[in-house]
């Protein structure tokens, strides 16, 4: 047990912050689609880093979710950071709704992710 617990506390940051960020489409999806791969590919960098722990598109396709986890002391910075980055943003295909999260039932089974 002990080994399991230190594991997971190297996973996670001492006190992580989380978010959820919305995303919305400003086009059709028409317009989006051929960008979806450059899209997924900028998200798969930040899962990589440990920032996204889940992402996935809306149905009807109108845009999608993010839940991202993030070191405390950086919080909005770092949001904004992850908006600008995305390729939607950058084309202007699609605009985020920033929201820092303080999930309570449940915290520590994301903390284990």
């Amino acid at each position: 047990m002990l080994t399991q617990l230190t594991r997971y506390t190297h996973r996670v940051p001492f006190h992580a912050m989380y978010a959820l960020a919305i995303i919305r489409y400003r086009r059709p999806f028409e317009e989006i689609a051929p960008y979806v791969e450059e899209h997924r590919a900028y998200l798969k960098e930040l899962k990589a880093q440990g920032t996204l722990l889940a992402s996935g598109p809306f149905d009807p396709r109108v845009g999608g979710g993010l839940l991202l986890r993030l070191p405390d002391g950086d919080g909005m910075a770092a949001l904004d950071r992850i908006r600008d980055g995305d390729p939607f943003t950058r084309r202007a295909l699609a605009q985020y709704e920033l929201l820092p999260w303080n999930p309570v039932i449940g915290k520590e089974d994301l903390d284990r992710l």
